[in-house]
């Protein structure tokens, strides 16, 4: 029996010792590229999350006269103007989309705040910045310009998409009709 509380905690270092538990398993961490899932073309795309600010529902939108098809509109989003425009309609894509599931994500790009409308959000993805990115018989010609390749993760098809390239489009940037 313990005489002391240093030999009490003496003795509860030896019983310890005895049992000598496993330490837990160091886990390797990988890095990886973390960015907005989401819908577009009927593809998988992912943007990184460095060129997104933000994500929300589709809000209502005031037409503009004179601008192309893909042009929504023009939204007041928390006091400032943010100028939506419809993806699916730029990339001539007019299959039908659940209208709910339509999310809108949100670029900064020096003097450019715009609103990109994709068909469908799937949430953050991770994705391990070892794997090569590299073309896929199965990605969308229309995206090329602005999508340096794929990243294939448990089976499923990740094709890269920088707004920001997409911004820098001088197609994309004059939203006005000739």
């Amino acid at each position: 029996m313990p005489s002391t509380a240093f030999d009490h905690l003496v003795e509860i270092v030896n019983q310890a010792t005895l049992i000598n538990p496993e330490l837990p398993s160091r886990k390797i961490t990988q890095e990886s590229i973390s960015g907005i899932g989401f819908n577009l073309l009927s593809k998988r795309l992912f943007s990184p999350l460095n060129e997104i600010v933000e994500m929300l529902e589709v809000p209502e939108a005031t037409k503009l006269p004179g601008v192309h098809p893909w042009v929504l509109g023009i939204a007041n989003f928390r006091g400032k103007l943010l100028p939506l425009f419809d993806l699916s309609i730029f990339f001539n894509d007019f299959n039908k989309y659940d209208a709910k599931k339509k999310r809108v994500l949100v670029i900064e790009l020096g003097d450019l705040y715009a609103g990109i409308i994709v068909n469908e959000v799937y949430g953050m993805v991770h994705l391990p910045s070892h794997l090569p990115f590299s073309p896929s018989e199965t990605s969308e010609a229309l995206l090329n310009n602005y999508s340096t390749g794929c990243l294939t993760q448990d089976g499923v098809e990740w094709q890269y998409f920088s707004p920001f390239e997409l911004a820098k489009d001088p197609r994309f940037f004059n939203a006005a009709k000739n």
